[in-house]
């Protein structure tokens, strides 16, 4: 099982990104899905989640900016950020919480990187 995160990048403040991630593999099940950041020097602090029903939650530093959404049939979900702020730089993860054949349990993606200029 894989996840795969795309759709970071430079973008100036105010300015709009939308990041991705697939999972991959033979999974029976996706349960929670979220997003999680890392800033250099600081740990790393979720963003925001999408349980397998659709309910949301969002750190409050990006409520009303940033908006989380799954498309169950892709085994996907995007992460649509708004109004970007130069403390949104970080690096972004997703995190999928599978259940296989083989393993149950929380799974990593690669970072992408998101940077914005002031």
């Amino acid at each position: 099982v894989q996840l795969q995160a795309s759709g970071g990048g430079l973008v100036q403040a105010g300015g709009f990104l939308r990041l991705s991630c697939v999972v991959s593999g033979s999974i029976h099940k996706i349960d929670a899905m979220a997003w999680y950041r890392q800033a250099p020097g600081k740990e790393r602090e979720l963003v925001a989640e999408i349980t397998d029903s659709g309910n949301t939650n969002y750190a409050s530093s990006v409520k009303g900016r940033f908006t989380i959404s799954r498309i169950n049939a892709k085994k996907a979900i995007d992460l649509q950020m708004n109004s970007l702020k130069f403390e949104d730089t970080a690096a972004y993860y997703c995190l999928a919480t599978v259940v296989s054949r083989i393993y149950t349990g929380d799974v990593w993606g690669k970072g992408t990187q998101v940077t914005v200029s002031s």
